[in-house]
């Protein structure tokens, strides 16, 4: 074998230890989001009776509406818009654009407060007489210095906010708010914007 064939292999070689590598990192990425996502979405679920996660609903004027979570808590229907940004975020309910500081990077997003409102009507209509609250839920990789806008929480505090309600409670939810919700699982579709 000559030696340019040795160095040909070698290089080969090299090259395909280091794409594999490439792939176990990224496959680690992947399953490390993945399970962090499922940590997420079971603190959100676990204040609920039942619960919709990444659906479409009708909004009224012909049109659908994304929700991030519908939840049958036991004061009624809650509509959360799930945020899991990195940083310091500064925000206001009556400002166009929230900004967050993480480190040097600085972005801005429109103010989510807007279409939770739009989400929350939605609901309403839908559901009738039973109540409907609506919320945006940050994950604990956001901190708010300033304050929070009203309507927004962090992951930590939505149990606090919505506690579990004992075996009688539950069933006395349950039996107030099962047609409204029943109802709008009919109408509820699995949505595009699914986050995976």
């Amino acid at each position: 074998m000559s030696t340019d064939t040795l160095i040909v292999q070698v290089v080969i070689a090299v090259v395909l230890v280091g794409l594999m590598a490439l792939g176990v990192a990224a496959g680690f990425r992947h399953w490390r989001h993945s399970r962090a996502r499922r940590r997420v979405v079971k603190s959100v679920e676990s204040i609920s009776l039942a619960a919709l996660r990444d659906i479409v609903l009708p909004d009224g004027s012909g049109g659908h509406l994304h929700v991030d979570f519908l939840l049958m808590t036991g004061r009624g229907l809650l509509v959360i818009d799930l945020r899991d940004v990195a940083g310091v975020v500064f925000g206001g309910e009556h400002m166009h654009e929230w900004t967050v500081m993480n480190g040097i990077s600085r972005s801005t997003f429109l103010n989510p407060l807007e279409q939770l409102y739009d989400r929350v009507a939605a609901v309403r209509m839908l559901a009738g007489d039973v109540p409907v609250e609506g919320r945006i839920v940050f994950t604990q990789r956001s901190r708010f210095p300033k304050g929070r806008p009203p309507k927004v929480m962090q992951l930590s505090t939505l149990e606090a906010e919505y506690p579990p309600l004992g075996p009688d409670g539950t069933s006395a939810a349950q039996e107030r708010y099962r047609e409204a919700w029943d109802e709008i699982c009919k109408l509820a579709e699995p949505s595009p914007l699914a986050r995976r």
